[in-house]
Parts: structure tokens; C-alpha cells; sequence
């Protein structure tokens, strides 16, 4: 099953998480502090802290300072300034409501942000678009790419399969690929210098 597929078959707790898991994996394009989601981890771990998704949302938002509108179609920008730009976006566009609707929208938003950075992060240049990889086009993936649609799909996959138990598993795979993206921003830091 493709990406797109799966997006559109997620209910919202899934939905929140592959969001998440996306923006979880970005962060290191925002600062060093790699706990900086967790309280928003946390309201999904915790049916009876859903309520306090929006409010746990603006402390993040605050510390991060993440204010530029995003939408799917808003992929502009280049190389790594582009990506933070990106990863910054989809904190922005998260919805203060954890309704479906707003979920699936932000989610798709937050699938194709992610693979754009690590696209544009990519050392190796992936011929295909995007859009391409998600419909389940994988021929000639860069290594990057390649890993960040296998890890949004898991995340989508241990959800739908495990419901809330799927979590943290979830949580574990979106930390693996925080590792590998601080991986690349550091090599890429080093190089410029």
C-alpha cells in the first residue's frame, strides 16, 4: 500500500502521530533538544490529556518560535535554509484541534515536508518527484529519501496494525531517523567549514 493510501486510511490518533513522527524527525533542523515534542507525545499517549493537545502545541510552538503558514503546495527554498524553513512550517500549520479532517490535511502536509527535506539534505540527487515516492514510484530513490518514506510508513503501518500500543514503537522509529537526519545536518555543518 502506498503512503498516500495509508495517510488516507489513518484514523486520527494515526494520523496525529504520522504528523508528528514527521515533524519529531526534523527537529534537529530546529535546535538541540531532541525532548522538545515530547509533552505532545505525551497527549497521545494519554486519551485523557487529548484535550490538552492545543495548549501542550503553544508551549512548543513558543520555544521553537515556528510562526510561517504552510501548505502541501509551499515546497520553495533550497538546500538546508530551505529545509528548516520546511520543518518550521509544519509546526506552524499543526492543528490546535485534533480532528481528522485538520489531522489528514497537516499529516499529508507534514509526509510531503519531510521527504522534500530530506531530499533536499540528500548528498545523492533522487531523480522522481516527491509526490512520485509517495504513490509508491520507489525506482532510483536516494538513500535519504528511501529511508524517510520506509520510516513514515512503518509509523502509519504500527498504528493502524497496534492502535495506541503502536506509539511507541512509533516513537522509536521517528528517534531513529532524528539520529540519521542529525547525522547528515552535522556532516553537512562540517563540510562548510
Amino acid at each position: 500500500m502506498s503512503l498516500v493510501e495509508l495517510i488516507g486510511q489513518a484514523d486520527e490518533r494515526g494520523l496525529a502521530v504520522g504528523g508528528l513522527a514527521c515533524l519529531d524527525r526534523c527537529v534537529p533542523l530546529l535546535g538541540d533538544d531532541d525532548e522538545i515534542l515530547r509533552p505532545l507525545w505525551a497527549a497521545l499517549a494519554d486519551d485523557a490529556a487529548a484535550g490538552e493537545w492545543g495548549e501542550r502545541l503553544e508551549q512548543v510552538r513558543g520555544k521553537l518560535g515556528g510562526d510561517t503558514e504552510f501548505g502541501v503546495g509551499d515546497l520553495a527554498g533550497s538546500g538546508e535554509g530551505g529545509a528548516v524553513s520546511l520543518a518550521r512550517r509544519m509546526l506552524a500549520a499543526a492543528p490546535a484541534e485534533r480532528s481528522a479532517a485538520a489531522l489528514r490535511v497537516w499529516a499529508d502536509a507534514c509526509s510531503v515536508a519531510a521527504l522534500q527535506i530530506h531530499r533536499l539534505l540528500d548528498p545523492l540527487k533522487d531523480a522522481d518527484s516527491v509526490e512520485a515516492r509517495r504513490e509508491g514510484r520507489t525506482e532510483g530513490m536516494s538513500p535519504l529519501v528511501a529511508a524517510e518514506l520506509r520510516r513514515q510508513i512503518a509509523v502509519l503501518d504500527l498504528l493502524a496494525g497496534h492502535g495506541p500500543a503502536g506509539l511507541r514503537p512509533a516513537l522509536a522509529v521517528s528517534t531513529e531517523g532524528r539520529r540519521v537526519l542529525r547525522a547528515v545536518v552535522s556532516r553537512r555543518s562540517r563540510r562548510r567549514r
